[in-house]
């Protein structure tokens, strides 16, 4: 599931068991990605060309007009340079135009993902197929553009604009995979009540539907409906994940409030499986789940 403000990771822990991996403060996501080698190697020309220099980070932190604890972030790999710190490391450190070569080659570990979110994203990406079910958003995979910045800027507490920015752009480029990789199985169970909330109004609905009907039609993608009105219902326990890796083993991710985990126990797995089997059974199925949405869409 996606988590409101940011999209998740979950960590597994010793074979065949389960661990939870809690969050820290949503802005640390953004603010300390993962360090990439391209950020590791910058860091350590800035810190390089520092010490030639004979001058402190807290002496270089003054030049560049940033705090010395900015310095060692971007010296130890933990925090993307912007443009300004750059420009103003390399004209106090000598100009020998390393920094502005360097800097083009930056690449940060998938921005806009939450910690504990990046192995299953990772795991997504090389599955030979992947099933959600979801009870409260649209799944990150079928958002649109607007939906997902309304998505984000329900977000308690709020999000500065420019991790707005970068949370919807690393969820628009996670979609990538469904439209690369056609003969994959991509299978959707969605609450009606989902599509009926009006996250973000009616313009932010209508593209989201319209987004929604255009990422499910190609014939390796199923999206089913479960009706509000439903006697009985398979998934009462939340949303859940699941994906078979190419060596044919089944993996489930879920999630919370701030955290998320990867499952990997055999039996809870087969349990898992079980309702997300006997729910698809009980919605809509694929034919009158598209004729619900794109009546739903004439309606607004």
């Amino acid at each position: 599931m996606d988590v409101v403000g940011v999209e998740g990771e979950a960590a597994a822990g010793s074979a065949g068991g389960v661990r939870a991996v809690p969050a820290g403060p949503v802005g640390e996501c953004e603010r300390e990605p993962h360090p990439s080698d391209s950020l590791r190697t910058f860091g350590a020309v800035v810190q390089a060309l520092r010490e030639h220099a004979g001058l402190s980070r807290a002496d270089l932190g003054v030049r560049v007009q940033y705090s010395k604890h900015t310095v060692e972030s971007v010296e130890l790999g933990r925090r993307m340079p912007d443009e300004a710190f750059v420009e103003r490391a390399e004209e106090a450190l000598g100009n020998t135009g390393a920094l502005r070569k360097a800097a083009r080659h930056l690449t940060r570990g998938e921005a806009g993902l939450a910690a504990w979110f990046r192995r299953w994203a990772r795991l997504e990406r090389e599955a030979v197929s992947l099933c959600t079910y979801e009870c409260r958003l649209v799944p990150g995979l079928l958002q649109s553009e607007g939906y997902a910045r309304a998505v984000f800027d329900n977000s308690i507490p709020l999000l500065p604009d420019e991790q707005t920015e970068a949370q919807v752009t690393a969820r628009m480029e996670r979609q990538a995979m469904m439209r690369e990789r056609p003969t994959v199985p991509f299978g959707f169970i969605v609450e009606e009540s989902v599509f009926r909330r009006g996250l973000g109004g009616a313009e932010a609905q209508v593209s989201m539907l319209e987004h929604v009907l255009e990422l499910t039609a190609p014939r390796n993608v199923t999206l089913q409906v479960v009706p509000v009105e439903l006697e009985f219902h398979g998934c009462l326990d939340g949303p859940m994940r699941i994906l078979e890796t190419p060596e044919g083993r089944r993996l489930g991710y879920s999630e919370g409030q701030q955290n998320g985990r990867l499952i990997s126990d055999a039996k809870e797995m087969s349990l898992l499986c079980r309702r997300y089997d006997t729910l698809r059974s009980q919605a809509l199925n694929p034919k009158d789940s598209r004729d619900l949405l794109e009546r739903l869409r004439g309606e607004l």
